[in-house]
């Protein structure tokens, strides 16, 4: 099934225009998810949308919004009320200006999307505005309305096309200063700071997201794994606590020395991995499609793969190659 795009419009630098469409880069739906049930009937649990004094149900179309002003007291805005307020950049991102990369905060950084040209047409005018935005080697800071909203967006080349990038507004960045400010002036030696230099030389390294593992994901799909074939589930025992540290230059010392010791394992791990991955070209994803769990054991897999083909929506367990980088 194709992506579906979030917005469609127009992008705008001055007088050149052309029609775009904004999909989101990123997607939980391959991450394992959980329904609520009733445990008595293992059905599952319904929401009904009640008025909170009479607790009679409320139909979608006798449902406003409203903005709370003290207790019970409501002022009412309609649909076409918004709507009349509506700016212009509900189907344009006019860009308005270009700053540097390096001046935008990480914490106004919201979510990433890909902005590509909208059909066959637009696609000079697409590319005028790309190469424009690459040749200053800045970003391009433009308006654009999803679900209601106006957003900040930060546009950037990648490759053939755009990367836009929602950003927040100052009213919604807290200070940190009342979060450092009790944060102790510590004076640090040296020989410290030269032996936590060493633990991270040793742990520096390219990144390399392909070789990141999930923990807890892999372990979701182990347990429904062993659950659907009816394994039974062994209780894990609580790790031990490694108590609190005596001698912090005892403790950099001892690290060092743990990584002098794992160094050749942890390269040999990467290698391996990176090997794997070049020799096992991965399968073209599909938007929404899960890798399904292997046939349990007892059926056959003609008969695994029939019974389990009308109901994949509802089985998003799934076989996965283990890839591990060593936590640093």
């Amino acid at each position: 099934m194709a992506p579906r795009a979030n917005w469609k419009g127009f992008l705008r630098l001055s007088l050149v225009t052309c029609p775009v469409a904004l999909y989101p880069a990123t997607s939980d739906t391959e991450k394992v998810s959980f329904n609520q049930i009733n445990r008595k009937t293992g059905h599952r649990i319904k929401y009904l949308k009640v008025d909170a004094e009479t607790g009679d149900e409320v139909t979608s179309e006798d449902i406003v919004k409203g903005y709370k002003v003290d207790t019970d007291t409501y002022i009412e805005v309609t649909k076409d009320e918004l709507d009349d307020i509506a700016l212009d950049s509900t189907h344009t991102i006019d860009i308005d200006e270009f700053v540097p990369k390096a001046d935008i905060d990480n914490r106004y950084l919201i979510r990433p999307y890909y902005l590509v040209p909208d059909g066959k047409v637009g696609h000079d005018a697409y590319a005028v505005i790309r190469e424009t935005i690459r040749s200053m080697d800045k970003v391009a800071i433009g308006r654009v309305v999803l679900t209601n909203r106006e957003h900040i967006i930060a546009l950037e080349p990648l490759e053939s096309g755009l990367m836009g990038t929602l950003l927040r507004y100052p009213y919604e960045v807290r200070s940190e200063k009342e979060y450092f400010d009790d944060i102790q002036d510590v004076k640090l030696t040296k020989d410290m700071l030269d032996l936590a230099k060493h633990i991270v030389e040793k742990k520096s390294g390219a990144f390399e997201p392909e070789l990141f593992e999930d923990h807890y994901e892999t372990a979701l799909i182990d347990l429904i794994n062993k659950k659907r074939a009816g394994t039974p589930i062994a209780a894990r025992s609580t790790p031990k606590s490694g108590g609190n540290v005596i001698n912090l230059m005892d403790a950099l010392k001892k690290s060092l020395a743990n990584e002098k010791d794992a160094g050749p394992a942890t390269k040999f791990a990467k290698e391996t991995a990176k090997e794997t991955a070049k020799a096992k070209k991965p399968k073209k994803r599909v938007e929404g499609q899960r890798e399904m769990l292997l046939p349990i054991s007892g059926k056959g897999k003609d008969a695994a793969a029939k019974e389990a083909a009308p109901k994949k929506a509802d089985k998003p367990v799934r076989a996965t190659t283990a890839r591990t980088k060593k936590a640093g």
